[in-house]
C-alpha cells in the first residue's frame, strides 16, 4: 500500500488563549482526504478544542470584581510639597525624631505620638504642622497620571473615595483646584485616622460593597497599606523612588499586595489582576 503524504494540520481558528502546543497533534493526510471524510475530522478537532478550552477555564480562579479605589492624597494624588522629615523634627525635636524613627522602619506617626500629649503641648504641635500643611498648599500639584487613571476608572463605572490624614481644607482645595471629585472624602476630622482601618470601612459601608471588592492606593507602608490591610482590602504601594525596596522594610508588618512607580501603572495592575466590568 503506498503512504499518503502527511503534514500537520494547523488549525486557524483557535482563539489566542489556547496555545496550539497544548491542543492534540492530528496527523492527516488532509491533501487526500474524500471531501465526505472532512465534516467528521473537523467535528473531533472542534470537540477537542472545547474540551481542552473548558479545562483550562476551570483551573483558573475568577478575577475578583473591583467595585471601588481608595487612594491616598499628599504623596499619591498629589506631588509630595511637605517635608515631612522637617516636620517631624520641629515637632518632636531632634533627639526625640531619631530615637522614634529607629524603632519605627516603616515611618513615623507624628498624629499617634502626639496624641496623648497635655493639650497645650498638643496645640502647638498642631500648630506646627498646620504651618507646614499650608506651605504644601501653596505648591499643590496633581500627581501626573492621577487624572488619567480616574478617567478610566469613570469610564467603567468603578467609585473613587479618598482618606487623608491632612485637614479638610485641603481636601476642598484639592477639588477645586483640579476638578476632580472623590466620595467620601476623608480628612483627619474623621476619627479614628488612618493606619486604622476605620475610614476605609467607612467608605466600604457607604458603597455598599466588601473589602476585598476595594483597594487602597497610597505611598505609605505605615499608613495606607496598613489601613488597606487591616480592613481587608487588596493594596497598591506606590513607590517613586524605591525606597521601599530598602531592607530596612523587609520585615515590616504590612506588605502591599501590588507596588508600582507611577499611577500610570495602576490601571494595568487592575486590569490584569481584577474583574472590571462596569
Amino acid at each position: 500500500m503506498r503512504c499518503l503524504p502527511t503534514k500537520q494540520f494547523q488549525p486557524q481558528s483557535l482563539p489566542p488563549s489556547l496555545s496550539i502546543t497544548n491542543i492534540p497533534h492530528f496527523t492527516t493526510a488532509t491533501n487526500s482526504l474524500p471531501s465526505s471524510s472532512m465534516p467528521l475530522f473537523s467535528s473531533i478537532l472542534s470537540k477537542t478544542a472545547t474540551t481542552r478550552s473548558l479545562l483550562m477555564s476551570s483551573s483558573r480562579s475568577p478575577k475578583t470584581r473591583l467595585r471601588g479605589v481608595v487612594f491616598d492624597m499628599d504623596g499619591t494624588l498629589t506631588v509630595p510639597a511637605i517635608d515631612f522629615a522637617a516636620m517631624y523634627r520641629a515637632v518632636l525635636g531632634e533627639h526625640e525624631y531619631n530615637r522614634i524613627k529607629s524603632q519605627n522602619p516603616s515611618g513615623i506617626d507624628i498624629l499617634h505620638e502626639i496624641e496623648n500629649w497635655t493639650p497645650q503641648k498638643q496645640r502647638k504641635a498642631f500648630e506646627t504642622i498646620a504651618d507646614y500643611e499650608r506651605q504644601g498648599l501653596n505648591r499643590l500639584q496633581i500627581m501626573p497620571g492621577a487624572a488619567e487613571l480616574c478617567g478610566l476608572l469613570d469610564s467603567k463605572n468603578i467609585r473613587r473615595g479618598l482618606i487623608t490624614r491632612n485637614v479638610k481644607s485641603a481636601v476642598d482645595l484639592f477639588h477645586e483646584r483640579f476638578g476632580i471629585t472623590f466620595s467620601p472624602a476623608l480628612s483627619r476630622e474623621f476619627r479614628p485616622y488612618k493606619p486604622d482601618p476605620a475610614p476605609l470601612l467607612h467608605i466600604c459601608s457607604v458603597w455598599d460593597v466588601l473589602p476585598n471588592e476595594v483597594i487602597m492606593v497610597g505611598d505609605s507602608l505605615k499608613d495606607d497599606v496598613a489601613c488597606g490591610k487591616r480592613a481587608g482590602a487588596f493594596t497598591c504601594l506606590l513607590d517613586e523612588t524605591g525606597r521601599y525596596d530598602s531592607p530596612k522594610y523587609a520585615d515590616v508588618e504590612h506588605k502591599p499586595d501590588f507596588k508600582v512607580t507611577s499611577l500610570a501603572e495602576v490601571y494595568s495592575i487592575l486590569e490584569v489582576n481584577f474583574d472590571l466590568s462596569p
